[in-house]
């Protein structure tokens, strides 16, 4: 009997922020399954974002909310030291702003994914873990949260559990990993993969449940997403390389589903 492998394809988008365009969302976009819209706090704007919700609706894109730090000129990658309850409350703020367009829209939240220095910190801050998937529950208990693929994700993976939230693991192609699984910091040399076909390479692997890191080990990874960043200059050959390069090897392209 043949395996069908199926994954998810997804961006972080919808980043230009007024006169500054950043990303090329109309070209990404068909290349996607689902899409992360930045909300204001670490990239985009109101109109962005509107206008990013009703491309992602012309291509049946699921729709996720990419909540971050208020931090527009670091992009949301700096750590700040927000308390708990202001972590709850930026995130309602957030995924409420998106709420609005959704129903103007007529379309509907598929997942939650934090941002950058905040997507990094509800996986190593359990408190700061916590107030986040509590504001998710609040407000769109149905909608997917996504965590790390790997040995990172598993403690977040356990709190969004217990406030019974669905989980979807996601790795990224473009992104290097360390030997034990967790991605390897901006600030080491090949930690970022500017080469679509390597991207696509890897991307790839992980559909077929594994990672080569940076120490060139074979490594077990089990995911359901792909990522890929829409600020990286390469995102939309990127995009591409991976979209054929799993049509070539078997591998089926899908929204996040149970």
């Amino acid at each position: 009997m043949t395996t069908t492998l199926t994954t998810d394809l997804n961006a972080d988008a919808g980043e230009s922020f007024g006169h500054w365009p950043l990303g090329d969302d109309a070209r990404l976009f068909p290349l996607l399954t689902s899409v992360n819209l930045a909300l204001g706090f670490h990239a985009g704007d109101p109109v962005t974002l509107h206008s990013a919700v009703r491309l992602a609706r012309q291509h049946g894109l699921g729709i996720g909310a990419h909540p971050g730090y208020p931090d527009l000129v670091g992009f949301g990658r700096r750590e700040l030291a927000l308390t708990p309850l202001e972590i709850q409350a930026a995130t309602l703020y957030q995924i409420g702003a998106l709420q609005a367009f959704l129903t103007v829209e007529g379309g509907t939240l598929q997942h939650v994914k934090a941002h950058g220095a905040l997507y990094m910190r509800i996986h190593e801050d359990r408190a700061a873990g916590e107030a986040f998937c509590h504001a998710v529950q609040q407000l769109v208990p149905q909608a997917y949260l996504i965590v790390l693929a790997g040995a990172a994700g598993s403690d977040l993976a356990l709190t969004a559990a217990a406030h019974g939230l669905r989980v979807r693991r996601e790795a990224f192609p473009e992104r290097a990993y360390t030997g034990d699984g967790r991605l390897a910091s901006r600030q080491l040399p090949g930690s970022s993969i500017h080469d679509p076909a390597e991207a696509a390479r890897r991307a790839v692997g992980m559909a077929q449940g594994w990672v080569q890191t940076l120490g060139g080990e074979r490594l077990a990874l089990e995911m359901d997403t792909l990522c890929i960043h829409g600020d990286n200059p390469q995102a939309v050959a990127i995009a591409g390389a991976i979209r054929a390069a799993l049509a070539e090897n078997g591998v089926t392209l899908a929204r996040l589903h149970d």
